[in-house]
This record gives structure tokens, C-alpha cells and sequence, in this order.
């Protein structure tokens, strides 16, 4: 046989879970049709030497929604190994849409994902208002990683309720089977599910509640009867579980999403976020024994959790910064940057603006979550969790090493500190403050966490947050840090690490061609010198429409990922192949 791509000499770690074995892997028509010696001629030979080779890792949560209409490349997921996205989480999407409320689903997506309104306006294409239309739409433009989308619960409930939806207005039955209906058609075209958005802290760029966010139980209930007598689909729930309004609502607000995923039907799993909050930091434990009870029963509710802190940055060229509230500092906040660090090096300024306080930013009309004013008047605490990352990005670094320890070995308050801090790099400096998994400023939880049987590897939010996560590199993260570089804590098997990012993460979602190395399945593949693997530094990059900008990680060590047999990433380059294509459940 004359294979199209052959892999020699690789250790190939399945998916499933089992150790590397020694082998050689052939690829034909997209798919891998032998293992072993594979002595057939290819026309291109990969030497995977000292490498692993695994299946192309499956990233369940991310938000290119918007981005995936213009954009071919699907950066940074495709720099971190990930050959399958599913779009459409947390309820915030583009499709259904009338035309009248573009702008209304751009603020929605603005301020909920902090991905720029002036990028959206001009790269979103529109040639769609139902759901099949967008799934049409979007798989008519080549990409680099193949997509599955998921229907949001907003872009739903605006398209059936109108001005009811935005003032929360409970939805009548008429209304609730019109979003059933919807959902069902959408389903039927191969959506791989229905996600909702239940967070306090989600907001719309106009400071408004998220359409869907205060749902009532009939609601959730109802739409979710759109999966039954289907063999495909999932849910999705991310909740705040009333963190803001008293635990004491903590049970009340998990009944709901309960009976949501007991709704679905007990083919179609729900996949909820978990996260250790400082607020209520006991709170993930409550959580994961609701999730152990509502299994027990037969209602499969999994866990998506993250392999590192959800921790944001902050700098002069991100959407937030400890300054950005400071009367002096927003006098010149529109300037450019070469200018305010120009400002902000004058010691007159830099005298005046550390007497200054913070004024108010979470006020109506604004997006800016109440937690943003409380970080800036804590700034003491907030100069304890703030950590600069280095060439070498440290994620897991002890409170000594944060800028409150560091300014005072030098005799500096915190604010004055994380001002110098701000400044380096020309201003282009990026200060890492983990606001969620780190209460404790280690590890130790989320390893827990991560070793939960109902535990998916998820919330990278790749494509969404782009002014202050750069978090689509979790599963480079996992591979080097959990498996390699850890010293302060035990460590996760490299088998364990790659069976989350692939297979466990497949079957979650019923796909059955992909997640596993062999004979048959899609050729999705990635070759990793995995003692080579590390990431760099973020860095903000200028490449959006409208001149928007982002954070992107680059990372090292990836040798190929390969989708649907072609060649996407070499030498962790894009190799400008475009392979990707929609999903179609059930088809």
C-alpha cells in the first residue's frame, strides 16, 4: 500500500489512557489505516524520533464564534495542539439573529467575552439568521482545525422574545416552545448541543444582565426536551451558583440546573465549570458532591475544570489594570501608549497618582463587573496575587514571589510597586493576578479537581476574553508543567494528561471518529518533542479587524499537528493548510 503521510520511530500514546508504545503510524484519504510497521511507500515521512505522537487534543470550551467567520488560522488553539474547538458555550453566540439586533448580540458577546465590538462589527459576516444558516456559513470558509458549535441560549431567547428577553421577562409556554423548536432544528442540522449562561458576573457591554441569565426553571426544563429520541447532543450550564447573593441560595440554584440536565435525557450529559473562588472558597466541594449525588441518581452532570489558576492579566495594553480608575491616569487613558508611559515616568505624575484612589467603575452602562471595584479597593490584597511570569512563565509561584513581597524588599508600598511593575517593557509588560483556583497559592485543588472521574479538561475560552486571558494554551500547560515540570506537588501521568485532552474528552461529547490513535479513525494527530515542549510569555498582538487587538502564547516543541491527514503545524509554524471543517452531528 502507498500511503499519503507515514510516521516513523514515534512513541504513540492512543488516547485511551494506556503508556506509549513504539511504532510507526500511516496515513490515507484523512485517516489512519495501519499501525505498526507500516511498510508501504508515503509520499511525506515524518521521523518522530524521540517524540510522542498522540490524537489531536479536543478543546470543549471555546469562543470563536464570532472570529471563525473571518478568520482562517484559529490561532492560538492551533498553536497548542488543538484540532477540534466546540464553539457556542456559556449561552453567548451569533445565531439565531434577526437582523435588527446585530448590534445587540455584538455588546452581548463584548462585554461577556471582552472580545472588541469594533472587531465583531466589521468581521462578522451576517449572511445568516437561522441556525443551520450560521453552521452553513461558517463551514464554507476553509480553516485550520476542524469546529463543532453548540446553540446558545441568548442569541435564542432574543430571537423569540425580542425586548421581552433583554428586560428578563419570564417566558410564556408560547415562547418556550418557539425556543424548543428552534433548538431541535439546530440540533437536526448537527449541533453538538445547547449551552446557557446563569453568572452574575457575565455581563452585556452596556452593563445589562445576559438575556438568558435569570431563566426560570419551566424555561431550562423545556428547551432542553428539544434533545429527546435524538442519539447526539449535549448541555451546558456555567453558574455562579448565587455566589453573589448567599450560599444559603447555593441548593436552590443547583435544583435548577439539575433538573436542566435530568431534562435532557439521560443520552445527553451536561457539562457544568467548576472553580475554587475566593468569595466563597468551599464552595467547589459543594459543588462536586451535588455533581456525585446527581450521578448517583442517573443524571450525568460532568465538570469542566481548568489545569491552572483562571487568572487574568493585567497591563497598560489590556482591558483592566489597578490604575485604570485613577482620576489622573484617566485623563490620559485614550493616549497612546508610547505617550502614557512617557506620563507615567514623570515623578510629578507618578507623586500625584499614588495619593489618588480609585474611583468607581462598575456603574450602569458599563460591562465592568462589581468584582473590579472590589480588587481596586483591596489593593493590598490584590498586590499579594499579582505575580510577574517571566521569559519562562511560572503560573504556580508562592505569595514571596508576588509584587507585595517584591516591593517590600525594596521598600515600596504596593501600589508603587505594581506601578514600576506596569512600566517595564516600554509599558508592554504583563502582571498575572489568578482570581480563581489559587485561594491557597498552589495547585493542590485543582490537581484534585482534575483527578475527579466526572472531571472534562476544559475553559481554555479560546477565542474570547482576548484583552486579558490567554488561556487557549492549557493543554501545552498540562503536557510540560502537570507531567514534567512540577516540583512543589505530585504531578499527573503523561498518559492520564493526554487521555483528558483527547479521547475522554471525545466520548463526553459522542464523537466516535476522533480521540483515538487507530486503524479507521480520523487522521488527527499531534507529533510532540515533549522534552522540547514549553510556552512563552503572552503578548498582546494587533490582528483583529478594526486594528483590535489580543493576546496570543506562542509554544515550542510542537513537530506536527496534523488534521484530517494534512499538515497544519510544522515545527510549530502553520504550514497554511486549511483541512478544517464542521462537525455534523449525526449525520
Amino acid at each position: 500500500m502507498e500511503y499519503d503521510l507515514k510516521i516513523i520511530n514515534g512513541t504513540i500514546f492512543d488516547g485511551t489512557g494506556s503508556w506509549g508504545y513504539s511504532a510507526n503510524l500511516a496515513i490515507l484519504n484523512g485517516k489512519i489505516v495501519e499501525i505498526g510497521v507500516c511498510h508501504g511507500s508515503a509520499q511525506k515521512t515524518i521521523d518522530a524520533k524521540d517524540a510522542i505522537v498522540t490524537p489531536g487534543f479536543i478543546d470543549l470550551h471555546t469562543h470563536y464564534d464570532g472570529q471563525i467567520t473571518w478568520d482562517e488560522e484559529l490561532r492560538p488553539s492551533v498553536n497548542h495542539g488543538v484540532t477540534t474547538a466546540i464553539l457556542g458555550n456559556c449561552g453567548v453566540g451569533f445565531a439565531p439573529v434577526h437582523e435588527a439586533d446585530h448590534d445587540r448580540l455584538i455588546r452581548l458577546m463584548e462585554g461577556v467575552e471582552d472580545i472588541p465590538g469594533t472587531a465583531l462589527a466589521e468581521g462578522l459576516t451576517w449572511n445568516w439568521n437561522h441556525f443551520p444558516e450560521y453552521m452553513n456559513a461558517i463551514d464554507a470558509l476553509p480553516h485550520t482545525i476542524n469546529f463543532g458549535v453548540q446553540i446558545p441560549h441568548d442569541p435564542v431567547r432574543v430571537f423569540v422574545m425580542g425586548e421581552r428577553a433583554l428586560a428578563q421577562e419570564k417566558a410564556t409556554e408560547d415562547d418556550i416552545a418557539k425556543m424548543r423548536n428552534i433548538v431541535r432544528a439546530g440540533l437536526e442540522a448537527g449541533a453538538f448541543g445547547f449551552t446557557t449562561g446563569r453568572s452574575d458576573v457575565h455581563r452585556t457591554a452596556d452593563g445589562e444582565w445576559t438575556p438568558a441569565s435569570e431563566s426560570s426553571l419551566e424555561e431550562l426544563v423545556g428547551i432542553a426536551k428539544a434533545f429527546h429520541r435524538l442519539n447526539h447532543g449535549v448541555l451546558q450550564a456555567v453558574s455562579d451558583f448565587d455566589m453573589e447573593r448567599g450560599s444559603d441560595k447555593f441548593d436552590s440554584e443547583f435544583d435548577i440546573v439539575e433538573a436542566f440536565a435530568q431534562a435532557g435525557g439521560e443520552n445527553h450529559p451536561t457539562s457544568i465549570s467548576v472553580m475554587q473562588r475566593d468569595f466563597e472558597p468551599g464552595q467547589w466541594l459543594k459543588i462536586i458532591d451535588r455533581v456525585e449525588k446527581a450521578n448517583a441518581k442517573g443524571i450525568k452532570i460532568f465538570m469542566q475544570v481548568a489545569p491552572r489558576a483562571i487568572g487574568v492579566m493585567v497591563g497598560l495594553q489590556c482591558t483592566f489594570h489597578p490604575f485604570m480608575g485613577f482620576p489622573s491616569y484617566k485623563k490620559i487613558s485614550h493616549l497612546s501608549l508610547e505617550y502614557r508611559v512617557k506620563k507615567m515616568r514623570d515623578p510629578k505624575f507618578k507623586t500625584q497618582i499614588l495619593k489618588e484612589n480609585s474611583e468607581r467603575l462598575a456603574v450602569d452602562g458599563t460591562s465592568i463587573p462589581p468584582i473590579v471595584d472590589y480588587f481596586l479597593q483591596q489593593i493590598d490584597t490584590v498586590s499579594a496575587k499579582l505575580f510577574e511570569l517571566g521569559e519562562n512563565p511560572d503560573y504556580e509561584q508562592p505569595i514571596e514571589k508576588s509584587i507585595l513581597y517584591k516591593g517590600k524588599a525594596a521598600g515600596k508600598s504596593p501600589l508603587e510597586s505594581i506601578y514600576d511593575a506596569m512600566l517595564k517593557q516600554d509599558g508592554k509588560a504583563l502582571l498575572y493576578f489568578p482570581i480563581y483556583n489559587y485561594t491557597e497559592f498552589n495547585y493542590d485543588n485543582i490537581l484534585k479537581m482534575m483527578n475527579h472521574p466526572q472531571s472534562l479538561s476544559g475553559l481554555s475560552d479560546g477565542g474570547a476574553h482576548v484583552g486579558t486571558i490567554c488561556d487557549g494554551s492549557f493543554p501545552t500547560y498540562l503536557l510540560s508543567y502537570w507531567t514534567r515540570d512540577r516540583k512543589t506537588g505530585d504531578k499527573i501521568p503523561l498518559k492520564k494528561a493526554i487521555h483528558t485532552l483527547t479521547k475522554k474528552n471525545a466520548d463526553y461529547l459522542g464523537i466516535r471518529d476522533r480521540g483515538e490513535l487507530k486503524t479507521g479513525m480520523k487522521a488527527d494527530i499531534n507529533i510532540i518533542d515533549i522534552a522540547r515542549l514549553k510556552l512563552f510569555s503572552p503578548e498582546m498582538v494587533q490582528d483583529l479587524p478594526a486594528g483590535g487587538q489580543r493576546l496570543l502564547q506562542r509554544a515550542e516543541g510542537y513537530r506536527a499537528t496534523i488534521v484530517s491527514g494534512e499538515i497544519v503545524i510544522e515545527n510549530d509554524e502553520l504550514t497554511g493548510h486549511r483541512p478544517g471543517r464542521l462537525i455534523r452531528m449525526g449525520k
